[in-house]
């Protein structure tokens, strides 16, 4: 039996994709129409509701809380417009579960730092893209984090810079074409910018799903729909 996991706010899919290629069934949860998720099911809606009515349902649940409000490029406002701080919410809803659970954000979110990643630890990738991400039940080694090799390419106050890394965030030019930030990212089933800036390289999670699995089944976790089964060592 495939385990499943639930993956909350889940945007385009980028965790999606790295847990799948890790072994997870995969079904995403996102406020937004995500007509190119590419997990195995997508529900829309509030991803806390649906983990307070479900979650427990699943054998591991990942999140990724909106990072608008924390990070250094928005400062929690953007023109005018607040955005709302769900980690301690969505951290609340995880517990009640008592289900394995992550939750992924950007340096600044008040996440505990269990792990930190960054792309340059995987040789296919193009990004830096720190992330942290706040374990419970399980737990992930901290992989060595390699000396970055340059800066990130692109325009600077008009001045061009060259660099091992692209710059897949923000919204001006000079930051190379849709085809250079999918390879960059490990991401090739959407071609919106947006969607591509938003996700996580699947890299990230394909790693993190292949060390729970590992963890699980060394617990003598067997991939279960009943509720009721919880293994008290995931607690």
């Amino acid at each position: 039996m495939t385990p499943r996991l639930l993956d909350g706010f889940c945007g385009v899919g980028g965790a999606a994709r790295g847990y799948q290629l890790a072994g997870f069934h995969v079904v995403g949860v996102d406020i937004k129409p995500q007509r190119r998720y590419c997990g195995d099911e997508f529900v829309r809606g509030d991803a806390v509701e649906f983990i307070a009515r479900h979650g427990h349902e699943f054998d591991f649940i990942h999140t990724s809380p909106p990072c608008q409000a924390y990070t250094t490029l928005t400062t929690g406002t953007n023109q005018g417009r607040v955005y709302p701080d769900l980690v301690a919410v969505t951290r609340r809803a995880l517990q009640r579960t008592g289900r394995p659970r992550v939750i992924e954000n950007v340096p600044t979110a008040p996440i505990r730092r269990d792990l930190m990643l960054c792309g340059e630890m995987f040789p296919e990738l193009a990004v830096l893209r720190h992330r942290w991400f706040e374990f419970g039940g399980v737990r992930v080694d901290q992989p060595e984090h390699p000396k970055h090799r340059g800066r990130v390419a692109g325009y600077r106050h008009g001045c061009w810079y060259e660099g091992p890394y692209v710059a897949v965030y923000g919204k001006g030019g000079g930051k190379g074409p849709v085809s250079l930030w999918q390879k960059a990212m490990g991401i090739d089933w959407t071609s919106t910018r947006r969607e591509i800036r938003q996700a996580i390289p699947p890299a990230y999670t394909e790693l993190i799903g292949r060390a729970v699995l590992a963890q699980l089944s060394a617990a003598g976790f067997t991939p279960t729909t009943n509720p009721q089964e919880v293994n008290p060592e995931w607690l």
